[in-house]
């Protein structure tokens, strides 16, 4: 890791108890499933975990066989992420670097699995999120896996407005602008990068309203699925 400079203090996301919380939280068992299959099928070795947190994905990855790279904006959550690398005795598979996900410090195509779980939602715009998945095109070599985990624009109601200005933009969840797209919109994003949805994880969609139910703002609906660099 470099720099002791924390651009997220004050924050949420460096809160000690927030990140107690994440040091503690389990893998996701989707990606990890995903990940193994990945690594037995093409015996490709580079992989990205952007906003890696505490290393709750990053460390099994890396446990798994592969040489992980973990971005993050939270020093905190570095700090935790390297101390589970090294109780782990994973220092030689896993290293960890204070980077935005739009300014990934990677050269191109050579990432053979790139990890976006829960970090293109928090852009704070269109153009955020599409510097975003536009440097993941960059860094992902042909054929590629990337697996998703984003807000779906099923959390509001479908009266409920965008940031005027923006097509996927809201601030009704937390108050701060995040991004809740579309099953179509998403797929469209990716697709205009190169990334085309991979049917070892078909778009899944997790919490969604039913009619007639209320938001209540505390669990927003999260589309999960795994796409593919074409080309």
């Amino acid at each position: 890791m470099f720099s002791t400079m924390d651009p997220l203090a004050g924050s949420r996301w460096s809160d000690p108890g927030t990140v107690a919380g994440f040091t503690k939280s389990a893998p996701n068992a989707v990606l990890l499933q995903f990940a193994e299959e990945e690594f037995r099928r093409s015996g490709r070795k580079y992989a990205l975990d952007l906003d890696c947190g505490a290393g709750r994905n990053a460390v099994p990855i890396a446990r798994l066989g592969w040489k992980v790279l973990g971005t993050d904006l939270s020093w905190p959550m570095l700090c935790a992420a390297a101390r589970r690398t090294w109780e782990a005795r994973l220092d030689d598979h896993l290293c960890l670097v204070l980077a935005p996900m739009e300014r990934i410090p990677v050269r191109d195509r050579s990432v053979d699995l790139l990890i976006a779980d829960g970090i293109w939602n928090l852009a704070r715009s269109a153009a955020q999120f599409r510097r975003a998945r536009r440097e993941a095109a960059r860094v992902a070599k042909s054929r590629a896996g990337l697996f998703v985990f984003t807000f779906s624009r099923n959390t509001f109601p479908p009266e409920t407005e965008p940031v005027p200005g923006e097509p996927f933009v809201f601030t009704q969840f937390s108050g701060d602008p995040q991004c809740f797209l579309t099953e179509t919109q998403l797929i469209a994003e990716l697709d205009r990068v190169g990334f085309v949805p991979d049917p070892g994880v078909p778009i899944r969609e997790y919490n969604r309203p039913q009619a007639g139910d209320l938001c209540s703002g505390a669990m927003p609906a999260i589309y999960e699925a795994a796409f593919r660099r074409a080309g």
